[in-house]
């Protein structure tokens, strides 16, 4: 086994050698291919180069042959390994038999004498064969079997233990889940019972059980194997089907560490800066922070914009370093969820953009009466792409923002503090009753009404001059906008009551009928809702 060590070592020595006299100089040498030489599925030595015409696998091929014809051979027929000078080559012989040359090449590869690597080699294939004929011994063979009827007993214990287990489990599962599971509920809506959670379980840890033992046999199957010099050779495959994968993951893990520490510091970094600038957004918002031009009601609508664009171009930056971005898998289907994106989100987007514009032309804030369209109400809820708006019927109203910005808005919050908004409303009186005196009652009407302003003062504007009436319009301040309705109706009857007071008759929008036009009709106190009778006068004198 040293011969064989040290071989293999001159070998790697040969592949790591720097470059012979008349190569570039610092240049590396020429990758040499080399082959593996198998003997019932071991690796013996490893060769170089080529022999003549001969490629390094075929020499591995021809050697393997050549060992196996020995290995086989009855004992007393097979003659000791020795060497054989050659001008050119030492050759390792059996009898007549030439099982390997070893050629000035692969010494000057190797960067040793050709006898020295020639002995060497030698000494790897007498290990090799000594070590093939001990395991077809009977001594081997029962040590073999006496080995495989002690695993075999081993794996029906794992197995009785792993079915104990399971049934210990299923036991105290069941108790523990009768005790501490309770059924899933919305309120009174029951998503899942507590039976259908502990079978779930229960089935959880058969899955377990069943993925344990079909583990315990596939690793039981190749050790069985390994025992026997006939399926010894199998043993590394099936081994291999899970070892390989594991390890290649392994690889690919250890490989990937630099690019998760550079992503796990940039998305760190990344985290602990949008951490600060929301603590700034918040200070603005609160107004500990003021920034010339910049309103605190744009705060949080910039800080989330601002965290969208860095999350973005951190991805953008750590993209390359994710596993498997380069594969075209991944790369399909970024391009699919592109494609899916592009197409199913243009409304989206076009809201997303309006609700943007919307934000920092600031037309209304949360809580502002408004009117959108035929929409009258107040705004709840501002986003992204909607907006919300409660109307004075206490109805909640969705609109995307792309239709709003295309509206015609009118704000009645927006200037109460300078003050207020003016409430007005038209009524028209004949021309016998005296203007002044309809201005005095229209002043008073609003004077008596709730949420109207002393001051700025009501006032009166005569818009029209018809032809049966005369068009009053009454104008109001009022700081309250949200209780517009409420003050109109107050404002309403506070102007019948006072022209019913004066003995003035309101005529809006206009009068038509047949009556009796002697007195001004009017409710009267004495018989209300009683309509009087015609007084007709057939004396010319009025006698």
């Amino acid at each position: 086994m040293i011969k064989r060590t040290l071989f293999l070592y001159l070998l790697f020595c040969a592949s790591v050698a720097p470059a012979l006299p008349g190569g570039k100089a610092g240049a590396p040498p020429p990758a040499a291919a080399e082959a593996e030489v198998l003997l019932d599925g071991k690796p013996v030595l490893k060769v170089r180069g080529s022999l003549l015409e001969l490629s390094a696998q075929d020499r591995a091929l021809q050697i393997a042959e050549r060992l196996r014809e020995l290995s086989t051979a009855a004992a007393a027929k097979v003659r000791a390994l020795e060497l054989k000078e050659g001008p050119a080559s030492t050759d390792i012989v059996s009898g007549a038999l030439v099982i390997m040359s070893v050629t000035n090449g692969d010494a000057a590869a190797a960067g040793v004498s050709r006898q020295e690597l020639a002995r060497s080699a030698a000494g790897t294939l007498k290990d090799a064969l000594a070590d093939y004929r001990d395991d077809y011994t009977t001594r081997s063979l029962l040590v073999g079997v006496l080995l495989a009827l002690l695993s075999l007993a081993i794996f029906a214990a794992a197995l009785k233990l792993i079915a104990s287990g399971y049934a210990v489990s299923l036991s105290r599962m069941d108790a523990w889940a009768k005790a501490h599971i309770k059924s899933i509920k919305i309120q009174q809506l029951e998503l899942l019972n507590a039976a259908r959670i502990t079978a779930a379980i229960a089935l959880l840890l058969k899955s377990v059980r069943a993925a344990v033992t079909l583990l315990l046999i596939y690793f039981y199957i190749p050790l069985l194997f390994s025992f026997f010099p006939w399926t010894r050779g199998y043993s590394p495959v099936l081994f291999g089907y899970i070892l390989h994968p594991l390890a290649s993951l392994v690889k690919s893990f250890l490989g990937y560490i630099p690019d998760l520490i550079f992503v796990t510091v940039t998305v760190a970094v990344v985290h602990y800066l949008i951490n600060l600038l929301k603590v700034v957004s918040d200070e603005i918002r609160a107004g500990h922070i003021t920034i010339n031009g910049f309103y605190p009601d744009w705060s949080r609508p910039t800080f989330q914009i601002v965290r969208f664009i860095i999350w973005a171009f951190t991805l953008v930056i750590i993209f390359p370093y994710l596993p498997g971005s380069s594969s075209p898998a991944f790369k399909g289907v970024s391009v699919f969820l592109g494609v899916l994106f592009s197409l199913g989100s243009t409304s989206a987007i076009a809201n997303a953009v309006a609700g943007v514009m919307l934000t920092y032309m600031r037309p209304f804030k949360t809580g502002d009466r408004v009117k959108i369209g035929e929409t009258v109400g107040d705004i709840i809820e501002k986003s992204l792409l909607v907006t919300r708006i409660r109307t004075v019927k206490n109805v909640s109203v969705t609109m995307p923002n792309a239709l709003i910005l295309g509206s015609h808005i009118v704000n009645y919050s927006a200037l109460p503090e300078t003050g207020g908004i003016i409430l007005n409303t038209t009524v028209t009186i004949g021309y016998d009753a005296p203007w002044p005196k309809v201005q005095q009652l229209l002043i008073a009407a609003a004077a008596a009404t709730p949420n109207i302003l002393a001051e700025p003062r009501p006032f009166v504007l005569q818009t029209a001059l018809n032809d049966f009436n005369v068009a009053y319009e009454l104008n109001a301040y009022t700081g309250e906008p949200k209780a517009m309705a409420a003050t109109y109706s107050a404002m309403h009857a506070n102007i019948q009551d006072q022209f019913n007071a004066a003995g003035v008759e309101i005529m809006s929008p206009s009068f038509t009928g047949i009556r009796d036009a002697n007195a001004p009709a009017m409710p009267s106190p004495a018989a209300p809702g009683k309509t009087p009778g015609f007084r007709v006068n057939l004396f010319k004198d009025g006698a």
